[in-house]
């Protein structure tokens, strides 16, 4: 397959991204909150279940790994790469090191892990990974951001995707501007259209087959303190307004993080972008809670109980495949989760 097609299977029309890329600290904290222990053992169980059940064949076009879940044997002896394969998903790899803090702008983080990519690129392609995922991370208050952290993090993005084409893998360029904070929606636009735009400049100066890349944007929203609260509506359009502003007719996908949305609200809000869609982007969804929140209380609950665990899963994941469509109404989750 060239870039495009896999950016295209990823994304393709009802189906997006499973992020299940969690570090071992992140995964930690959501295991605490469930009172499961974080061993490798746990979390191998929590994501083979999932990536066992039949959303994967059905809703999920990708499904992006972190570097301990890439290198294990899933129950039945398969890697976990050939076991995405198997159910028709693509494997996929975070490859940033992390947010650090910003030499210059202490307050403020730039992504890491250049230095000895191109290797790790190699090795990641070889066990059966055929995408990849960066992410900076952009907050929002009365001083930030900074010009120098939007460069810094377009030019660390732009240098990454370069290196994943070279070793024939599809980069997802994920520019997050964070929900944390108390800015509006408009303070949101203005700072998503600025980063959008050095991205961009810094791709094309790095020489990017756009054709070959998926977007994972910042939907266009409030901060979760913000006192005045949007509605669906106008996040759906001031959300695609900014990516027809910004973004280049070029990038085959978009596929939005569900940031601090809850699972609903992140459903919601992608059909009601879907519902006004009238690009050439396929718009769809590459979540990590808005997918896996319900199904991990379920493990919580009874981690032997793998049905209970792969309904939760799939009832998300389905929901998810009707919003990329503009498909998705809460009359429909009512009814399909009865």
């Amino acid at each position: 397959m060239t870039l495009e097609d896999i950016a295209k299977k990823m994304c393709a029309k009802g189906k997006g991204i499973l992020a299940a890329d969690e570090s071992t600290g992140t995964i930690a904290k959501r295991f605490n909150s469930i009172n499961v222990e974080n061993t490798e053992v746990n979390r191998l169980a929590f994501r083979e279940t999932l990536f066992k059940s039949e959303a994967i064949k059905n809703y999920i076009g990708g499904i992006i790994l972190f570097d301990e879940t890439i290198r294990q044997k899933t129950s039945s002896g398969l890697s976990v790469p050939e076991l995405i394969v198997k159910n028709g998903s693509i494997p996929g790899i975070k490859v940033d090191k992390g947010a650090k803090v910003l030499s210059g702008s202490p307050e403020e983080t730039v992504t890491e892990g250049l230095d000895g990519l191109r290797d790790r690129l190699k090795e990641y392609y070889k066990l059966g990974a055929r995408f990849t995922k960066w992410r900076a991370v952009i907050k929002i208050t009365d001083n930030y951001p900074t010009v120098q952290c939007i460069k810094s993090n377009s030019h660390a993005l732009a240098r990454y995707a370069a290196m994943v084409q070279e070793c024939n893998m599809v980069p997802i360029v994920e520019p997050e501007v964070l929900m944390d904070g108390s800015h509006d929606i408009d303070k949101c636009y203005n700072v998503t259209e600025n980063l959008l735009n050095d991205c961009y400049e810094q791709l094309a100066l790095h020489k990017i087959d756009l054709k070959g890349t998926v977007l994972k944007p910042n939907m266009v929203i409030q901060g979760i303190d913000c006192q005045k609260k949007s509605t669906s509506s106008e996040i759906a359009r001031k959300t695609l307004d900014c990516l027809k502003r910004n973004v280049p007719e070029e990038v085959t996908g978009i596929a939005f993080l569900s940031g601090g949305q809850s699972e609903i609200e992140s459903s919601k809000n992608l059909n009601e972008i879907n519902k006004i869609n009238d690009t050439k982007f396929l718009i769809t969804f590459s979540y990590g809670r808005g997918l896996q929140a319900s199904a991990l209380k379920e493990f919580g609950k009874n981690k032997e109980d793998i049905k209970k665990i792969q309904n939760a899963f799939n009832h998300r994941a389905k929901m998810n495949g009707l919003s990329s469509k503009g498909e998705w109404s809460e009359k429909l989750e009512k009814e399909i989760a009865a």
